[in-house]
């Protein structure tokens, strides 16, 4: 058996009360916010962001469920277009409520319900770290033999650099006969030359 609201109700009767907080949440839905007493305020919160949580959902079963309530199709609409999209990275907290000056006449305390149409900083804070992550690449590691280590320099260099030049021979005066020539023995002798002439004594 359904339990029945705790404490006096909206209107004369269940029917009465569900069609007051029906058409409450129709005019919050389409004008984004709407002036009530502070009763019907609470009482409409917790009825209005369930519609939106099914909003969010947007499934065939959760639109039929709206529309059981919401019975304007085109609010019905901006509910499931609009309204559940903007509220997808938020976990409940839709609604705001203000309390006003009191109602003239009864002096009925009165408050404003309205939609958060603001981000929150810890959102906005979220997404853009997910983004920067999405965004950062892995750096990749240089290739070993790309860039030569600084300490090595080229074959080349160091030959070119152990060879005197020319300018420097002039300038100290000088000359070095060539290794070979001072090393190499007489063309055609295989002998040292004193036995060559040893030889040619004999001879004569």
């Amino acid at each position: 058996m359904p339990q029945p609201t705790k404490g006096p109700r909206l209107g004369g009767s269940p029917a009465h009360q569900r069609l007051i907080l029906a058409n409450l949440a129709t005019a919050l839905f389409e004008h984004g916010r709407i002036t009530t007493t502070e009763a019907k305020a609470r009482r409409l919160r917790p009825y209005a962001e369930r519609l939106i949580t099914k909003a969010k959902r947007g499934d065939l079963h959760n639109r039929r469920e709206i529309q059981k309530v919401i019975r304007d199709k085109t609010v019905v609409h901006r509910l499931i277009a609009d309204i559940g999209p903007f509220f997808a990275d938020r976990d409940g907290g839709y609604t705001r409520i203000t309390k006003t000056l009191p109602r003239k006449g009864d002096n009925a305390p009165m408050a404003v319900i309205e939609l958060v149409q603001q981000k929150t900083v810890t959102d906005e804070a979220e997404r853009a770290r997910r983004v920067a992550s999405s965004q950062r690449k892995p750096a990749t590691p240089a290739p070993a033999e790309a860039a030569p280590a600084a300490d090595e320099t080229p074959a080349t260099d160091q030959t070119e650099a152990t060879e005197p030049t020319a300018v420097e021979t002039e300038a100290t005066g000088t000359t070095s006969a060539p290794a070979e020539e001072s090393a190499a023995p007489a063309a055609g002798s295989g002998q040292p030359a004193s036995k060559r002439e040893d030889n040619s004594t004999e001879e004569s």
